[in-house]
């Protein structure tokens, strides 16, 4: 089967979050199930390709997958990929529709006339759109289907109606039944109705955003596309995430061998400026620092959590955000605040903290739990999309602690009972080689998505 899998961020070449680790993991998973696979991306800054071509050029993914980045210089040789710190960019709709575009014709260039479109997000939802609209005649791909990933229902894809004309589709389209939203144009809603199969990144979150506390204004939209709309479970992709061999944290380990994961901890201790000791319960949390992520509740949270434990955060975000988490580090001294991306205190957080905090207001799927089992660190999670299905209360015999409603008192009550556990020791360790032992890894979900593609094969 011969897939065209679109993506407009792709670890290792460009990430500003989730979707670039599976845009990494996912086609390389569906290349070992015996797909035929190209990854399709802008062209950015920092990118070092193999081999350049007048429109695009080329580099390996693994082994045996071409990527194939298209060249704008305007439009893609810029510091961010999105957003900067003032705000989006004014022509994304421009920037990403001439990708969506030029895709067409670089893959008629290399003669890959692909079964199946795969699309990920608004940013190449209109490849989607443009395949059953601008090419729905053209014989080269004749029987091709589309799918796509929703993978944050809440970033949209939302601009002026003034800026139709650059789509290069009739304005019949603009309508209520297409890309029209409120006055506006919503290219995710373009990409849901005109995609054959349509999925997010796990059953639960599947289900809650057809309703309107979920559904962003979609949730009508999703409900109609019920029948062809399901839920896939992300995985990671073990040859990063695994302490058995990653190279970034102090001193590999694995479920076998728990002594190294106090020896990752005692000098991540050390390094951070926190008082040392295998008694103190280091959380850690690596996170877009914003309201949907649960920061507003932590803040709230933070005075009593750290009345007694040790908390180290990794990420970027909202100023407010972190103003508010710069006033609370420069306040405790066992709070170690990083307003940074940084891949290698990533890794550490994973592997040196005790357990690892995701109180997410609402979360499509989640990876960082998913890591967190595998470096034997105990997820404290809200009961929401993804974490309800990868996350089971360790009082109903899982490996995590919950809370159902989402507010800074039942964030607190699930830290604290975590730590009970956690002061008894041989409790504490049964729990931990449990969860490292867990597996979810990318084979299960491309199989998933090997049958989704099928069935869309099948539709008329």
């Amino acid at each position: 089967m011969k897939v065209a899998f679109f993506s407009s961020e792709v670890f290792p070449f460009a990430k500003t979050g989730g979707l670039a680790d599976v845009s990494g993991a996912l086609p390389l998973s569906l290349a070992e199930q015996g797909c035929e696979v190209k990854v399709f991306m802008p062209l950015y800054k920092n990118i070092k390709p193999e081999e350049l071509h007048d429109d695009y050029a080329t580099s390996r993914l693994g082994r045996n997958i071409e990527i194939i980045f298209i060249k704008h210089d305007n439009y893609f040789l810029r510091d961010y990929l999105y957003t900067t710190p003032d705000g989006d960019y004014p022509d994304n709709l421009e920037r990403f529709s001439f990708f969506c575009k030029k895709c067409f014709d670089i893959l008629k260039k290399i003669d890959f006339s692909p079964h199946i479109f795969h699309a990920n997000d608004w940013q190449t939802a209109l490849v989607n759109i443009y395949l059953k609209i601008l090419y729905k005649n053209d014989k080269f791909f004749n029987g091709s289907k589309s799918i796509l990933t929703i993978h944050n229902l809440a970033y949209q894809g939302i601009f002026d109606k003034e800026k139709f004309s650059y789509l290069g589709i009739n304005w019949d389209y603009f309508s209520l039944n297409y890309l029209e939203f409120y006055g506006k144009i919503n290219l995710l809603k373009g990409g849901i109705v005109f995609s054959d199969m349509v999925n997010t990144v796990s059953p639960t979150y599947a289900k809650q955003i057809q309703t309107p506390d979920y559904g962003c204004g979609l949730d009508g939209v999703l409900r109609e596309k019920r029948e062809r709309l399901v839920g896939i479970l992300n995985g990671i992709d073990y040859k990063i995430w695994n302490p058995s061999r990653d190279e970034f944290i102090y001193k590999k380990y694995s479920w076998r061998s728990l002594e190294g994961k106090w020896e990752n901890k005692r000098k991540f201790q050390r390094e951070l400026g926190l008082s040392v000791g295998k008694t103190k319960f280091l959380l850690g949390m690596v996170s877009r620092l914003a309201e949907q992520k649960g920061i507003d509740i932590l803040s709230q949270a933070l005075d009593k959590i750290l009345e007694k434990h040790q908390i180290v955060i990794l990420g970027l975000g909202d100023k407010k955000y972190h103003n508010i988490l710069t006033a609370k580090a420069d306040k405790y001294k066992n709070f170690s605040l990083h307003l940074k991306f940084d891949e290698v205190l990533a890794h550490r957080i994973y592997a040196c903290c005790d357990a690892f905090i995701m109180p997410s207001r609402f979360e499509p799927c989640g990876l960082s739990q998913l890591v967190s089992y595998k470096y034997a660190t105990v997820p404290i999670v809200h009961h929401t999309g993804g974490l309800v299905d990868t996350v089971v209360d360790y009082q109903d015999g899982g490996g995590g602690f919950l809370f159902l409603h989402y507010s800074a008192r039942e964030l607190i009550e699930a830290i604290q009972r975590a730590y009970r556990v956690f002061s008894k020791k041989e409790e504490w360790l049964q729990l931990i080689k449990k969860i490292a032992r867990f597996d979810y890894s990318w084979d299960r979900a491309a199989k998933d998505y090997l049958k989704v593609y099928q069935r869309c094969l099948q539709l008329p």
